[in-house]
């Protein structure tokens, strides 16, 4: 798993939020984890069920936001609660990002995240 920044135009939003890239880092996200972080899960191909998620095991609430393959917002739920069951998008989904509550307040849908790597 590797890090990387996420921008929303000059916002930073993230400077060390886990990228989870394959089966095993993107189950996990966030579960266990006691600091407030962030992460994006990134899916194999746009789905709405494969950009499915579940909040349990994750000890705080968090914002959640859908992109496209594009990196364009096709869905937001903010302060979805800790050890809830099932949440999916509204539109198909290549990445999830989520953070803790209010980091992405000016963030709506259409727009574009960029994220950068950490060196």
């Amino acid at each position: 798993m590797r890090g990387c920044s996420v921008k929303y135009g000059n916002i930073l939003l993230g400077k060390r939020v886990k990228y989870c890239d394959n089966l095993f880092t993107r189950f996990r996200g966030l579960m266990f984890s006691r600091k407030k972080e962030g992460a994006i899960l990134e899916g194999l191909s746009e789905s709405i069920v494969g950009s499915s998620i579940h909040m349990f095991f994750v000890f705080y609430p968090l914002d959640i936001f859908w992109l496209d393959k594009n990196y364009r917002v096709v869905d937001i739920k903010r302060a979805v609660k800790p050890f809830t069951l099932f949440h999916k998008p509204e539109k198909k989904a290549k990445y999830i990002l989520e953070l803790p509550v209010g980091k992405g307040d000016r963030v709506h849908v259409g727009g574009i995240l960029k994220f950068g790597r950490i060196r």
